[in-house]
């Protein structure tokens, strides 16, 4: 793909209706979420991840094609206050990282937990070659918006965390970035961001817990 982008992925969720047993690392196929997810941004600039100290491990042995580095690994503060506030904190540790090299124009938000993902990050690429250069979210076979399967303008996101800084982002919705943010719908395939939220939709999706307790 020719479109420069970063990549935000977000790891960090409480995960409670699995027990609180993290998404990030459950298995699709012999790869955890996290890798899986990370493997579909595998052509990003600079990708960040939200998520708890835990997962520094798997990160310190991850190394994206795209990437001058490994994975950056923040956390949104107070932990668990949302994904508005875990993307902001990796938005900003983005920008830092980016001051000598310069930012992408865009900026790929994913959660970690949609074993499919790939599908629909080719789908929202592709568009973003095509007029006008709004922000892209996916929108699922229901019609569903997708605000964390999305391609952001990245000087809007930006735009969009700044704005809301003063008053801080802790569990606010992501909607309050949308809010500030010009966007159209990306159709996307079928059940490319179908996620894990329960242990049956873990196994319908092919998604086990492999060794974890």
């Amino acid at each position: 793909m020719s479109t420069a982008y970063d990549a935000v992925i977000l790891a960090g969720g409480r995960s409670t209706r699995l027990g609180g047993t993290p998404k990030a690392l459950l298995l699709a196929g012999d790869r955890t979420l996290l890798e899986t997810t990370l493997a579909a941004v595998q052509d990003a600039r600079s990708t960040a991840v939200a998520g708890p100290p835990e997962l520094s491990k798997l990160l310190g042995s991850t190394v994206l094609a795209g990437s001058p580095g490994r994975p950056l690994l923040v956390r949104e503060e107070p932990a668990y206050a949302g994904p508005a506030a875990a993307v902001g904190a990796a938005v900003v540790a983005l920008a830092e990282g980016n001051v000598d090299s310069g930012e992408s124009p865009w900026t790929m938000v994913l959660a970690c937990d949609m074993p499919q993902i790939a599908a629909a990050v080719r789908a929202l690429l592709a568009a973003a070659d095509v007029p006008p250069a709004e922000s892209l979210l996916a929108v699922d076979s229901s019609g569903t918006r997708q605000p964390l399967a999305a391609l952001y303008r990245t000087a809007d996101l930006r735009a969009a965390v700044d704005s809301l800084a003063a008053e801080g982002l802790a569990n606010k919705p992501m909607k309050a970035l949308l809010a500030r943010v010009q966007w159209r719908g990306v159709d996307v395939p079928p059940t490319s961001t179908a996620d894990v939220d329960t242990w049956n939709d873990a196994q319908t999706l092919g998604v086990s817990a492999g060794d974890l307790p």
